[in-house]
């Protein structure tokens, strides 16, 4: 939330009536908004690692994406801002791909992507939200509802929020609460489908059509899941304070439950105590990822941030994470914005990141058939990763340059360059550009 300073003037107006004077003050008060702004944010995401969850902890991770999001804020009154927020995200994955292996024309193989339908899709997500100031710029309400689809997935969410200022607004607390419903279009592996129930095991085409080497006599205990439903819960508290004028602090506390379907359908796991079969160069799955149904997450943070002149800025931020599936971690991140113009300003950064492993996570063949639960999803493995980002940012409060009526307000341009312990590396390009209408 925008902390918007109040300006209120006071006009005495003198009126003469007939044996009395009458006093009347009238406020004025600055708009929380005052022209309309549009932001538009891409990034671009590569990745690539040797840990793919698809095929069961080993294979490629390479992945692209690129995303593109519009944000419209619209001050409706004084008071009220409704904005619009309408993103859409597009991949390509060598992992997800092989979701289908043998889809394609060459020789099935986890480090090689497949030509299947899963190789590549679409995201797009929509979420309008709307804000209340008070008179007195103290308190603040805002409410929201958002909109995402995925092949496999659709999600509705609704969510609010309560910010209050006192203390001359050196103080500010804040509460927010979000749900999202969650439904799943389950896919699962494709060696598995004809394991379901009501499939024809190794009589389906697949199998007529391919030869399985090792372990011939292929038949997975295998069952879909039952309820492909999830429902996440969050609420959200924070603290903000001014401490003098060069230091300001705040802290947030975060906890969240989700109940449902929480594994992901096409994750394969192998076990260490079932024979091995592969059709060409690629395993054939035992199962898939199983974990609990229920998960409960906290978190508590805070940041410290100090000015010391005005060319440099120290901005720094720790979190403990936990969760009742044994995850723990810590993440700890320092920037330094150096104003190097009155326009221009550069921010270097690092982030370092490290957790414990799920109760859950094993490596590839580190299950046993007889294990309740189980996933092979490095995301969920004990690992330690370091990030380093690089910014830059140009400001134009004049707006000089325009695009037909809209007046460029900032750009923002940064990369950051992400690795991982256990072979996984990222490199990330964002681009934010800020409008306001004339």
């Amino acid at each position: 939330m925008k902390n918007i300073s109040l300006i209120i003037l006071a006009i005495l107006s003198i009126q003469f009536a007939i044996g009395q004077t009458q006093d009347s003050t009238q406020v004025y008060k600055k708009r929380v908004l005052e022209t309309a702004e549009v932001d538009f944010l891409s990034s671009y995401y590569a990745q690539d690692g040797d840990n793919a969850a698809v095929s069961g902890g080993i294979g490629t991770e390479e992945l692209t994406d690129v995303t593109a999001t519009f944000i419209i804020s619209i001050p409706l009154n004084d008071d009220d801002v409704l904005t619009i927020d309408a993103g859409i995200s597009a991949y390509t994955s060598a992992s997800s791909s092989n979701v289908g292996p043998f889809d394609g024309n060459s020789p099935a193989d986890p480090f090689v992507a497949s030509s299947g339908a899963s190789a590549s899709d679409l995201w797009t997500n929509i979420t309008g939200s709307y804000s209340r100031s008070s008179d007195d710029r103290n308190d603040i309400w805002s409410a929201k509802l958002s909109v995402s689809a995925e092949y496999d997935y659709f999600s509705v969410g609704v969510g609010g929020s309560y910010t209050k200022l006192f203390n001359e607004k050196n103080t500010e607390i804040s509460i927010n609460g979000n749900i999202f419903i969650d439904t799943w279009n389950a896919i699962y592996p494709t060696e598995l489908r004809p394991f379901a129930e009501g499939g024809s095991g190794l009589s389906s085409d697949l199998f007529s059509q391919n030869t399985i080497t090792g372990n011939t006599n292929y038949n997975p205990n295998f069952t879909t899941f039952d309820n492909e439903g999830r429902n996440t819960y969050a609420l959200g508290f924070g603290f903000s304070q001014i401490l003098s004028k060069k230091l300001q602090g705040s802290l947030a506390l975060d906890v969240v439950q989700q109940d449902g379907l929480l594994s992901t359908p096409f994750q394969r796991v192998y076990f260490s105590d079932i024979e091995d079969s592969f059709i060409d160069n690629f395993q054939l799955a035992d199962d898939i990822e199983r974990l609990p149904d229920s998960r409960f997450k906290i978190a508590v943070g805070g940041r410290l941030n100090y000015y010391i002149n005005e060319t440099f800025v120290v901005r720094t931020f720790y979190r403990y994470y936990t969760d009742d599936w044994g995850i723990k971690s810590h993440t700890a991140s320092v920037e330094v914005p150096i104003k190097l113009t009155d326009k221009f300003t550069i921010y270097p950064s690092y982030r370092f990141y490290n957790q414990t492993a799920a109760d859950y996570f094993d490596i590839y063949e580190g299950h046993l058939s007889t294990d309740e639960f189980y996933t092979s999803d490095y995301d969920l493995s004990k690992y330690s990763a370091n990030q380093s980002s690089f910014g830059a940012s140009y400001t134009d409060i004049f707006t000089k340059f325009h695009i037909w009526k809209l007046g460029l307000k900032s750009i923002d341009l940064k990369y950051t360059q992400y690795d991982r312990d256990n072979t996984l590396s990222a490199n990330i390009i964002t681009a934010g550009f800020k409008f306001v209408m004339d």
